[in-house]
C-alpha cells in the first residue's frame, strides 16, 4: 500500500493518512492506554480491598542507607526517596527529556523555527496560560489554595491528538499544526512555571556545581563530541545537583536536552556517495542463480554497513528521541496516571466542585473554569488581538468560529496539570485534599474542554458544509 502523508505533526513525529490505519492508531492507544491507567488508579485508590495498599506501595521507601556499626555515620541517597517521587522526579525527568528535545527540534527545524511561524503559537500559548491563571487566582484569591494557580496553565497534547484524529479533515490542516506549535510553546512555558515558582529553597553552592557540570557538556558540543555516553553520565550528575540544590530534579531533563548535538555524525556528501557505493556492491554480489542465499556473505557486510551509514546521517538529539519516545508514551506515561490520579473520594459532595465553602472545593472550581472557560479564551483573545493588528496570520483555511472550537481542545490539561498539582501545596498534610480536589478538577476539566471541543468541531464543519 503506497502511502502518502497528508501531513507531520508532533509529539512523537506522527504523519497522519486516512489510508494508513498503522499510523493513525497511534494517538488512540495513547489516549486510551492514559485514560484506562487513570480510571485503574481511582478504582485503586477508592476500593476497600486495594486503596491502604495502593498507598502504602507509593509511601514505600526505597533509597541507599549506609550506617555505620558505632552510628556516627548515617549516609541516605537519594534523600527521602519513595516510589511515588521515584516516578515524579526520576522517571518524568526521561518525559521532560524528550520534551526538551521536541521542543528543541521545532525551534531549529519545525513550527517554531521562524518568527514568522512562531508567532502566533507562542502569543496564543501566552494567552492560554495566563487567562486560566487570572481565573484561578480570583476564585482562590486570599486563601491557602491560591498558590496553585499554575495547575491549570498547562496543555496535554496527547488526547487532543487522540481527538483530532478522530475528527480527520472536519479541522483544517493549518489548525492541526498550530495546535501542536501552541502545545510545544506551552510546554515550555510550563517547564518555566515549574522552575521558578514551584521549585524549594535553593543551595547555591550546588546550583553552581551543576552549571559547570552543564557548561562542560555545552564545551563537548562544542568539540564535536558525538558519542551519547557522555551526555548521559553528565545528565545524571545534573539531576542529582538539581536534586539536592532545590531546582526540582526534572528541569535537568529539559536542561540537557538541549545540549544534545543536533549534528549529524555524517554529512550528506558522504552519506550519499556510501549509499551509492554499498548499493553498488549489492547488486554487483547479487546471485540470481541461487535465490535461496539473499543476502549471502557479502551483501549482508554492505547491509551492515548501509544501516551503519543510515545511523550516522541523523542527529543524536533525533535518534534519543526516536528511541525514548514509545517508552515515554506506553510506559512512563502511563506509571505516572496509575501513581497520581488515584484520588481518594470521601464521598460524592467532593465532585461538587461549584461549592467553594472550603478551600479544597475553592482549588476545584479555579481549576475547572481555568481549563474549560481560560484557555480557549485565553488562546482566541490573544490571537485575536495579534491577528487584528497584523503581528500574525490567520492560519490558512480557518476562521474564527472554528479557531475557537480547536483552542477548547487546549484545555485538556491532564499530564502537565496533574505534575504541577503534585508539586503545588506541598506544605501541610491538611494541603492533600487541596492536590485531591486539583486532580478531579483536571480530570472532569479535560473531559470537559475535549467533548465541549468536539462538538463544536463538528458543528461548524456542518454549518461550513452546509
Amino acid at each position: 500500500m503506497k502511502l502518502i502523508p497528508v501531513y507531520t505533526w508532533n509529539r512523537n513525529v506522527l504523519s497522519f493518512n486516512r489510508k494508513s490505519d498503522h499510523l493513525s492508531h497511534q494517538p488512540w492507544t495513547q489516549g486510551v492506554l492514559l485514560l484506562i491507567c487513570v480510571i485503574v488508579a481511582m478504582l485503586l485508590a477508592n476500593l476497600p480491598a486495594t486503596s491502604y495498599y495502593y498507598r502504602a506501595f507509593l509511601e514505600t521507601d526505597i533509597q541507599i542507607h549506609m550506617l555505620s556499626p558505632n552510628g556516627v555515620v548515617d549516609w541516605r541517597f537519594p534523600r527521602d526517596l519513595t516510589i511515588e517521587k521515584l516516578i515524579n522526579d526520576v522517571l518524568m525527568v526521561v518525559f521532560f527529556f524528550t520534551v526538551g528535545l521536541e521542543i528543541r527540534r521545532e525551534v531549529a527545524h519545525g513550527e517554531l523555527s521562524s518568527m514568522k511561524k512562531a508567532m502566533l503559537p507562542i502569543i496564543a500559548a501566552f494567552g492560554g496560560v495566563a487567562m486560566p491563571a487570572i481565573i484561578y487566582t480570583l476564585v482562590n484569591r486570599g486563601t491557602d489554595a491560591a498558590g496553585g494557580w499554575g495547575i491549570p496553565t498547562a496543555t496535554d497534547i496527547a488526547f487532543a491528538v487522540c481527538i483530532l484524529s478522530v475528527l480527520g479533515d472536519r479541522v483544517p490542516v493549518s489548525l492541526k499544526v498550530f495546535l501542536t506549535a501552541l502545545a510545544i510553546a506551552d510546554d515550555l512555558i510550563a517547564i518555566l512555571v515549574v522552575a521558578i515558582f514551584y521549585g524549594g529553597t535553593i543551595n547555591l553552592k550546588l546550583l553552581a556545581i551543576s552549571l559547570l557540570v552543564i557548561a562542560f557538556a555545552l564545551l563537548l558540543n562544542r568539540l564535536g563530541q558525538k558519542h551519547m555516553w557522555p551526555y548521559l553520565m553528565l545528565a545524571f550528575v545534573v539531576w542529582i545537583l538539581f536534586y539536592y540544590s532545590g531546582i526540582h530534579a526534572t528541569m535537568s531533563g529539559v536542561v540537557m536536552a538541549f545540549l544534545i548535538p543536533s549534528n549529524a555524525r555524517y554529512e550528506r556528501p558522504y552519506v550519499m556517495h556510501k549509499i551509492k557505493t554499498y548499493s553498488g556492491k549489492l547488486l554487483e554480489y547479487d546471485r540470481i542463480d541461487d535465490e535461496t542465499m539473499f543476502p549471502n556473505g557479502p551483501q549482508r557486510h554492505f547491509l551492515r554497513r548501509l544501516h551503519k551509514t543510515a545511523y550516522g546521517s541523523m542527529a543524536m538529539s533525533y535518534r534519543v528521541e526516536h528511541a525514548l519516545s514509545p517508552w515515554v508514551n506506553f510506559l512512563i506515561m502511563p506509571i505516572f496516571a496509575l501513581a497520581n490520579a488515584g484520588v481518594e473520594i470521601p464521598d460524592l459532595s467532593f465532585f461538587n466542585i461549584f461549592n467553594t465553602s472550603t478551600a479544597a472545593q475553592g482549588v476545584g472550581l479555579g481549576v475547572f473554569l481555568g481549563l474549560v472557560l481560560g484557555k480557549p479564551i485565553g488562546i482566541t483573545l490573544l490571537s485575536f488581538i495579534s491577528i487584528k493588528t497584523g503581528i500574525c496570520a490567520m492560519p490558512e483555511k480557518s476562521n474564527w468560529p472554528m479557531f475557537f472550537a480547536v483552542a477548547c481542545l487546549g484545555g485538556i490539561g491532564f499530564t502537565m496539570s496533574i505534575f504541577v498539582d503534585t508539586l503545588s501545596f506541598q506544605d501541610a498534610a491538611a494541603m492533600e485534599a487541596m492536590r485531591n480536589s486539583g486532580k478531579i478538577a483536571i480530570l472532569l476539566g479535560s473531559i470537559t474542554a475535549g467533548i465541549l471541543g468536539t462538538i463544536l468541531i463538528k458543528a461548524v464543519s456542518s454549518v461550513q458544509k452546509n
